[in-house]
């Protein structure tokens, strides 16, 4: 396939030919890349089991199960109703003590909030409850929470002033929620409630902005905060290992009124209304490898293109098994890229995965080429390759601009070093004739 001819073409077409026969391998480390993500994933829910899940809390809320009864032709009919009303004002102080937990190689970053929650009913919207209570049912009070394993310590618990003590309650608008019983003439009066407690968690924690207006004032020690959910603050400050931020949000923003049936439609508006933080670890590990495996096959045709010019401009020859073992220590970069990181963390993986393929393939290339500048030359241009591949994946902003630049960049050096090779062979061809007439001249 690549014998020496006149023309290159049936060289570069087999060159073609091994880049893309080389995309088995980089989709085979594609694939386990995903496969350990996976297992991440499941450490990490398994560290959420046992610590705490992602949390999202809602305001506390009152909760009125009642009987509807009326008459029809067979008798009396009646059904069981939960009236949900929210409070007039909900104010949130939250503080995060982050930390990180590992389960085997896994990590997380995993956090204990430290919350004041002060809420307070309007007593004019409470007269909906004090009429349906006429005909009997119970009142509670919800606090809706994702995860009440995570709840380590409840130091405050107040309704207008006199201590109470939460209990597991009913599930409310698709959340598990901690209750308590209230007395029906607490409704006379307008109702406060005011809640002190630690809440642990894993990598996020949301709010339902549950009250006619919603303040939240939420601190963490974490330097990369993701702001997540239907709202962004309206001020925060970021700082390398510490942020502070501020929302505000009213009835008008959230989708959903201040009382409502539990079985009707604005049940499901709740949940998509949350917002908060996430802990934020920027581009993991298996996102940088897979990142720097989608470049494979353009690193590995660039360095066959390498050894390609090295051939037709030194008038050398490179056999078709030399170039794929080539392209096989360069996919094996990756299976090592990936196995180091989950050890010793991306960067210094990335730094020592290069440095022993560029030391391998220049290595050969100098044994092949018969040349050690070759090798000196191919291994430094396959470091610096490997220097701009790094540059592409930890820039999560620029990586689109500055790979069409390098690319940009390497095609005009491929432009310019074959400007001069003679394609069609023409050239050798018109010798031909020449050189045979001078050996027939006498």
């Amino acid at each position: 396939m690549f014998s020496r001819a006149p023309s290159h073409t049936a060289k570069v077409l087999g060159i073609a030919a091994l880049a893309l026969l080389m995309l088995i391998p980089l989709l085979l480390v594609q694939g386990l890349v995903a496969e350990r993500a996976n297992l991440r994933d499941a450490a990490v829910a398994q560290i959420a089991s046992r610590w705490g899940e992602a949390q999202t809390l809602g305001g506390p809320l009152l909760a009125l199960t009642y009987v509807q009864r009326w008459k029809t032709e067979q008798g009396w009919a009646e059904r069981q109703h939960t009236r949900i009303l929210l409070p007039a004002q909900m104010d949130v102080e939250a503080g995060l003590r982050t930390d990180t937990r590992a389960y085997g190689i896994y990590s997380t970053p995993v956090y204990t909030a430290g919350i004041a929650l002060r809420a307070a009913f309007d007593v004019e919207e409470q007269a909906e409850l004090r009429r349906l209570l006429a005909d009997g049912g119970r009142l509670e009070l919800r606090l809706p929470l994702t995860d009440p394993r995570g709840l380590r310590e409840v130091r405050t618990v107040t309704v207008n002033g006199a201590p109470q003590r939460l209990q597991p309650g009913a599930q409310t608008n698709g959340f598990p929620t901690l209750a308590l019983t209230l007395d029906a003439a607490l409704l006379q009066q307008p109702v406060e409630v005011d809640l002190a407690f630690d809440l642990a968690g894993t990598e996020r924690l949301q709010f339902l902005p549950l009250g006619r207006t919603t303040n939240l004032a939420l601190s963490a020690d974490w330097g990369d905060p993701s702001f997540t959910g239907a709202f962004l603050p309206v001020r925060h400050a970021i700082k390398p290992n510490e942020f502070r931020a501020n929302w505000q949000v009213l009835e008008l923003n959230r989708g959903f009124g201040q009382s409502w049936d539990e079985e009707d439609a604005s049940s499901q508006r709740v949940a998509p209304a949350a917002f908060g933080v996430t802990l934020y670890q920027p581009a993991s590990v298996y996102q940088r490898n897979e990142r720097a495996s989608k470049y494979g096959v353009l690193f590995i045709a660039l360095t066959f293109v390498a050894f390609f010019l090295f051939e037709v401009l030194r008038q050398l020859r490179v056999h078709p098994v030399q170039y794929l073992l080539i392209g096989v220590a360069l996919c094996t970069f990756y299976l090592l890229l990936l196995a180091l990181s989950e050890q010793v963390g991306f960067g210094l993986a990335y730094a020592l995965a290069s440095a022993v393929v560029a030391l391998l393939i220049g290595g050969y290339a100098a044994a092949v080429l018969a040349t050690r500048r070759a090798g000196l030359l191919l291994g430094g241009s396959l470091a610096l390759v490997y220097g701009l591949l790094y540059g592409l994946v930890v820039s999560e902003q620029y990586s689109l601009l500055i790979g069409a630049f390098a690319l940009l960049a390497v095609v005009a050096l491929l432009m310019y070093l074959t400007r001069r090779v003679d394609w069609y062979g023409e050239r050798l061809a018109a010798a031909a004739p020449a050189d045979a007439s001078r050996a027939s001249a006498p």
